[in-house]
């Protein structure tokens, strides 16, 4: 199934969410697929940050629903996040792998994956994520996404997605730096706090 087909129906599933995603082909779509999100999406994290990073939001905002959209490659990095999920239980963090089976931003080499041997779900039942599913048709990625916005604690779905980018979509134009200002200054307004005050001048 494709990628940004997946997206769309994640995003029609979203309004007041906050979104962590990875580097690579998935920040242009995700851009594209869920314009009423972008100010609400930070863009371009590092290989193995994306979950950690969105379970540190859930943690300090547990009012609110957090999506991690990882990748194969980048949950690989930092499999350890799992377990901290089954520790903790995080009930507002809903995590998507877009799991391709290859590191698609480097030229396509396989990750672990591609053998048909690991099985990410699987992995994250077994550190104690009891909610952890594999989608590999858009019918059951659309159920898996109700299943989660309706339940309470941590819930991971693995998307297994082919390496087609989606073709003649809108390039993200903002740059990392530009996307965490944008971001931050979406959760100041939306919590009604401050997280980054004015430029203290000598």
């Amino acid at each position: 199934m494709r990628r940004f087909d997946c997206m769309t129906i994640l995003a029609s599933r979203l309004s007041d969410e906050l979104v962590i995603l990875s580097l690579g082909g998935s920040v242009d779509e995700w851009y594209n697929a869920a314009p009423h999100m972008r100010e609400a999406s930070l863009f371009q994290q590092q290989l193995g940050c994306v979950t950690p990073q969105a379970f540190g939001l859930a943690a300090g905002l547990p009012h609110r629903r957090i999506i991690s959209l990882d990748t194969d490659g980048g949950l690989l990095f930092n499999l350890g996040i799992l377990a901290t999920l089954g520790n903790e239980q995080p009930g507002n963090l809903k995590v998507v792998v877009w799991d391709n089976e290859c590191y698609q931003s480097i030229g396509g080499p396989p990750t672990h994956t591609a053998s048909g041997r690991v099985d990410l779900a699987a992995i994250a039942r077994g550190a104690g994520v009891e909610q952890a599913h594999t989608a590999t048709d858009i019918e059951g990625f659309t159920k898996l996404c109700d299943l989660a916005m309706k339940t309470y604690g941590p819930f991971v779905i693995v998307a297994k997605v082919d390496t087609t980018p989606e073709p003649g979509i809108r390039r993200k134009h903002s740059d990392g730096r530009e996307d965490k200002y944008i971001f931050v200054r979406h959760v100041e307004l939306t919590e009604s706090i401050t997280i980054m005050g004015p430029s203290e001048h000598n």
